[in-house]
């Protein structure tokens, strides 16, 4: 009877422990090549110190959990891509909804994370891709390159060259069924994301969260 008793709390427990694990939301945070390639602490000559650290908190809190490293020198976008597409997998194969899961990525990370939803292939997932469509980039030289999921796209009106996504052929081309687009204003031209700025980060934070 007591080990009866004993299992019966230990199967709740694990059953309690996987619940709140599902409703736990996961960011991938990708930034972008200035901090790639030079120190955290190093300034850009135009926009300054990039302001890595500050983000990651306004991101995180006790629901949600940010996964995020400064990439090497010279990574190559796709490559870095599949590695964050097996870790997503990862998650999943745990049990993680792939709804909890949301790939945001600024400038070179929204590249990253646009080649993570195309290898990924999930309409479930989430994505962010922040100051990352631009006229004649190279993803549209890729006229077979799709994106997937649920996207929310954030570009600056002052930023030179930026187009709304909604008008690249990557997207005309895909079958996206959750779509949101946001043109910001600051005047900081592509320095807006190296700023902790809540213009992006709570936009960019409300859809990793919503449902």
């Amino acid at each position: 009877m007591k080990l009866k008793i004993i299992f019966t709390i230990l199967a709740f427990c694990l059953s309690s422990s996987m619940y709140g694990q599902q409703q736990q939301h996961y960011i991938f945070f990708l930034h972008n090549k200035w901090l790639q390639e030079h120190a955290l602490n190093e300034a850009h000559p135009t926009y300054g110190v990039a302001e890595y650290n500050h983000i990651l908190q306004k991101l995180e809190d006790k629901n949600t959990v940010v996964i995020t490293e400064k990439r090497k020198p010279g990574t190559a976008e796709t490559t870095y891509a599949m590695k964050v597409k097996k870790q997503v997998d990862s998650l999943i194969k745990k049990g993680i909804l792939p709804e909890n899961i949301t790939v945001i990525g600024t400038s070179q990370g929204g590249y990253i994370a646009q080649y993570v939803s195309y290898f990924a292939k999930n309409p479930r997932l989430k994505f962010v891709f922040i100051g990352a469509s631009f006229r004649d980039d190279d993803l549209e030289k890729d006229k077979n390159f799709k994106l997937y999921g649920k996207i929310l796209s954030i570009t600056e009106k002052s930023d030179e060259g930026q187009v709304p996504l909604s008008q690249e052929q990557r997207f005309i081309r895909s079958d996206i069924h959750s779509f949101k687009e946001i043109t910001l204003t600051t005047g900081l031209h592509h320095g807006f994301l190296f700023k902790a700025l809540d213009e992006w980060i709570a936009p960019a934070k409300q859809w990793a969260i919503s449902k």
